[in-house]
C-alpha cells in the first residue's frame, strides 16, 4: 500500500495541509430501517494549493464526502477540518472558505439571470454589496460570461449552467474549490471549455478537490488522487506512484511491423501483451524505459507509423477493484 502514511493518509499531503479529515463516517437509515454505510472510516489531507481527484463510480462515497466538506451534510463519525475550521461546529466559517461547484442547475435559481444569481450569492456570503460588485464582475469577465450574465439561467446550456456555478463558488474568493461531478452531461465543446477554466484557476493558489467518475478527466486536471470504492479510499497517491507501483502498461501501436520482429518483441523487457495481425500491432509494455526500448527497435528496423499512449487511471482502478473483488 505504497503512498499511505497511517490508515489513508497521502504522502506529502501533511504539509500545510487545508483540508483534513480523520475517521470519518456517514451512515444512512433506510425506510426500512436499515443502516447504509455511505463513508467508512475516512482519513486523508491535502496541501494547499493542490488539485486533488476523488475517483470511483456513482454510488461510491464521493458526493457524501463532498457534502461534508461543503457542510451539506454532518458526519456520524470522525471529524473534518477546512482552512482550520470544523466542519460540524464551525460551519459558518467553512462556508466562508469553500466554493462549491454542484452538477445540474441545483444551487441556481433559474428565473434569475446570471448576475442576480452571483449577487445573491455574494450576499448570503456576507460581502459588502460594493465587495459584491466588484467580485461579481469579476468573475463575469474571468469565466466568459459577459455577453449573457442578464439573461435567466433558464435559457443557458448545460456548458453555461456549470459557468455559472463556478462564478458563484468563486465570487467569494475561497480558499478551497469542491466540484462535484462537474462536467456530468456536458457534450464534448461545453466539456473542454469548462476543464480549460479550471485549468486557468490551478495558477492561482486555491486548492481544488475534484469528484468524478472520469478517469481521463482526472488524469488531465489532478497530479494526485484518490480511489474510492464502497464508501473507503482504496488506493491514494500521486498518478505516477500509482502506475508504477500497479505496473500500469503504456501502449505502444505499430503498422507494417514485420513478423520476425513481431516475435523478438514478445521476448523485450516490460512487454505484457501483443495484439493485432498483418504486421498492425498494439503492445502492452511496463515501464517509461521499457516502452522507449521497443520504440527504438520499431524504428530501427524502418517501422514509421508508430504512436506510445502513456498509462491511464481508468486501467489503474479497474485493476485495484478488481484485485478488491478477487481478494473477497
Amino acid at each position: 500500500m505504497a503512498g499511505f502514511d497511517g490508515g489513508h493518509r497521502l504522502r506529502g499531503w501533511d504539509s500545510m495541509a487545508i483540508v483534513t479529515a480523520h475517521e470519518l463516517t456517514r451512515t444512512f437509515r433506510t425506510r426500512r430501517g436499515q443502516e447504509v454505510t455511505a463513508l467508512d472510516r475516512v482519513t486523508f489531507s491535502i496541501a494547499e494549493g493542490e488539485t486533488v481527484g476523488l475517483l470511483g463510480p456513482n454510488g461510491a462515497g464521493k458526493t457524501t464526502l463532498a457534502r461534508i466538506l461543503a457542510t451539506l451534510l454532518l458526519p456520524t463519525r470522525g471529524t473534518a477540518q477546512v482552512a482550520g475550521w470544523d466542519v460540524a461546529r464551525q460551519a459558518k466559517q467553512v462556508r466562508r472558505a469553500v466554493g462549491l461547484v454542484l452538477g445540474g442547475e441545483r444551487g441556481l435559481y433559474r428565473r434569475l439571470t446570471a448576475r442576480q444569481n452571483l449577487r445573491y450569492w455574494a450576499a448570503l456570503q456576507g460581502l459588502r454589496r460594493k465587495e459584491a460588485d466588484r467580485r461579481t464582475d469579476e468573475v463575469i469577465e474571468r469565466l466568459g460570461l459577459v455577453a449573457r450574465v442578464d439573461d435567466r439561467v433558464e435559457t443557458f446550456s448545460r456548458g453555461m449552467v456549470q459557468r455559472v456555478h463556478l462564478a458563484r463558488a468563486l465570487v467569494s474568493d475561497p480558499q478551497v474549490l469542491i466540484m462535484d461531478e462537474p462536467t456530468n452531461g456536458m457534450d464534448p465543446h461545453a466539456r473542454a471549455g469548462f476543464l480549460r477554466l479550471v485549468r486557468e484557476l490551478q495558477g492561482s493558489g486555491v486548492t481544488i478537490l475534484l469528484t468524478t467518475h472520469d478517469m481521463l478527466e482526472a488524469q488531465e486536471l489532478c497530479a494526485r488522487v484518490a480511489l474510492v470504492d464502497g464508501g473507503r479510499i482504496v488506493r491514494a497517491g500521486a498518478t505516477e506512484e500509482l502506475f508504477a507501483d500497479l505496473h500500469a502498461p503504456r501502449m505502444v501501436t505499430a503498422s507494417g511491423v514485420p513478423e520476425d520482429l513481431r516475435s523478438r518483441l514478445a521476448a523485450f523487457p516490460g512487454v505484457s501483451g501483443i495484439d493485432g495481425t498483418d504486421g498492425d500491432l498494439t503492445l502492452r509494455v511496463v515501464g517509461e524505459e521499457e516502452a522507449n526500448q521497443v520504440l527504438l527497435a520499431l524504428a530501427g528496423a524502418g517501422v514509421r507509423q508508430l504512436a506510445m499512449a502513456p498509462p491511464n487511471l481508468a486501467d489503474v482502478y479497474r485493476t485495484i477493484i478488481a484485485d478488491r473483488e478477487f481478494a473477497v
